[in-house]
C-alpha cells in the first residue's frame, strides 16, 4: 500500500513540472520567436519482488518470477524549434529569420547567446552614436562578435536578405554604414539550452566547434532574412490545450490512488 502511495506521489510531481510547462507555453503564445517545450513521460527504474522460493518451481513459464513494480513517472522535456509562421509588420528594425536552424547572436551580460527574437530597437549611446539592442537591451553582435554601433546621422534603416545592415544617410553623398548581423546555424538545434528573456545557449557539454557554424563570407548566401517582418511564436493552442486537460486527468488519478490507499491503511489499522 506504501508503495502504491508513493509511486503515485512521485508522479504527480513530474505531472506537476508538466503543467507548469504547459502553462509557460500558453502564456507565450503571442511573444514573438518563442520556441515551445514539448514533454513526454519515461518510466523509472523498475524493481522485482521475488514470489517464489525456488525459481525452478515453474519450468514453463516464460518471464522470470516475480512481481516487477516501477516507481512512478520520470518527465523529459525539449524544445521544439519548427519555424513559426510569418507576420508582416512594416516596421524597419523588425526581421524574421525564415531559414531554420539560424539564430541571431546577442550579449547578455557578458555571454553569448542566440535568439529568433528579432525585433530590434535602436537605442542611445555617447557621442551622436546609437547600438541595435533586443527587446530586453541586450546588445546585437555583427558577425565578428561585436556590437553593432551606427552614427545617428542616417534617415532609414534596410537589411537585405543576407544579414547585411545598411544605414542610408541623409545626403546622398554620403557613404552609407553598413554592418554585417552575426547569423549562426546550429547544427543540433537540441544542444541549446533555454537562458531567459526568449534567448538560448549552448548545453554545458555542447562543442561550440561542431554545433555552430558562422554564416560568414560566402555562407552569407544560405542566409534567409525578411524585413519588416516578425517570426510568431510556434505554440499550437488546441494541442496545449488538450495536453492541459490530460495532465490534469492524470493528476487527479494519481491523487485518488493516495486517497483510496490511506483509506484501505486505516481500515487495516481498525481491523488490527
Amino acid at each position: 500500500m506504501l508503495r502504491s502511495m508513493i509511486t503515485a506521489t512521485n508522479t504527480m510531481g513530474q505531472l506537476q513540472k508538466q503543467l507548469d510547462i504547459i502553462g509557460n507555453n500558453m502564456a507565450n503564445i503571442d511573444t514573438t520567436g518563442f520556441k515551445r517545450t514539448e514533454t513526454s513521460f519515461g518510466e523509472l527504474v523498475r524493481q522485482q519482488i521475488t514470489s517464489y522460493p525456488n525459481q525452478d518451481q515453474d519450468q514453463n513459464r516464460l518471464t522470470a518470477p516475480g512481481l516487477r513494480q516501477g516507481v512512478g513517472a520520470l518527465l523529459r522535456s525539449q524544445s521544439v524549434f519548427t519555424q513559426g509562421s510569418i507576420k508582416q509588420t512594416d516596421r524597419e528594425l523588425d526581421i524574421a529569420l525564415t531559414a531554420p536552424g539560424q539564430f541571431l547572436q546577442v550579449e547578455a551580460d557578458g555571454e553569448m547567446r542566440y535568439t529568433r527574437d528579432d525585433a530590434l530597437y535602436l537605442t542611445p549611446i555617447n557621442n551622436n552614436q546609437v547600438t541595435l539592442v533586443n527587446t530586453n537591451g541586450n546588445q546585437i553582435l555583427d558577425e565578428n562578435q561585436q556590437p553593432i554601433i551606427l552614427d545617428n546621422s542616417f534617415k532609414e534603416i534596410q537589411i537585405s536578405q543576407e544579414g547585411i545592415l545598411t544605414a542610408v544617410p541623409v545626403n546622398a553623398s554620403d557613404v552609407p554604414q553598413t554592418a554585417n548581423l552575426g547569423i549562426v546555424k546550429v547544427e543540433n538545434a537540441q544542444m541549446l539550452s533555454s537562458a531567459g528573456e526568449n534567448l538560448f545557449q549552448l548545453n554545458e557539454n555542447a562543442d561550440g566547434n561542431i554545433v555552430l557554424t558562422y554564416l560568414e563570407g560566402e555562407l552569407r548566401q544560405t542566409i534567409g532574412i525578411k524585413q519588416k517582418a516578425l517570426e510568431t511564436s510556434n505554440v499550437d493552442m488546441a494541442k496545449e490545450m488538450t495536453d492541459l486537460m490530460i495532465s490534469q486527468r492524470s493528476y487527479q488519478m494519481n491523487a485518488r490512488s493516495i486517497s483510496m490507499g490511506d483509506q484501505m491503511l486505516g481500515l487495516i489499522n481498525s481491523v488490527r
